[in-house]
């Protein structure tokens, strides 16, 4: 799985390096699409300043990840005080999305094999 990460932010390397773990684990939860997909998946993830005048303040930052998955594409997004909060949230609410996904996927695979 390619891991793009899409610079609105001044991202440190320390941020990007943070950036790639966290988002590394859901590697082995698409393992299976990866495989089957020509040149691999991408993730797209993106951290931003919601504003770029306030410096204090409920949700300054935001982290939005797009994974491409073989017939859909999966989207989170969150918002946090601190970078770091908002792309563990944003990877976690893309885990669920891909938890859900592979599930639906999976039976629809078995419900046909079936028939």
């Amino acid at each position: 799985m390619n891991i793009i990460t899409k610079k609105t932010l001044d991202v440190t390397e320390a941020l990007e390096t943070y950036i790639d773990e966290k988002f590394s684990t859901l590697t082995k939860l698409v393992q299976s699409f990866d495989e089957g997909a020509e040149g691999g998946l991408t993730l797209r993830v993106e951290v931003a300043r919601a504003t770029a005048h306030h410096k204090k303040g409920e949700h300054i930052f935001t982290a939005s990840a797009l994974l491409q998955l073989p017939g859909r594409d999966l989207r989170a997004e969150a918002s946090a005080d601190d970078a770091r909060v908002a792309i563990d949230r944003a990877r976690d609410i893309l885990r669920e999305e891909v938890e859900a996904y592979k599930a639906k996927y999976l039976e629809h695979y078995r419900s046909a094999k079936e028939r």
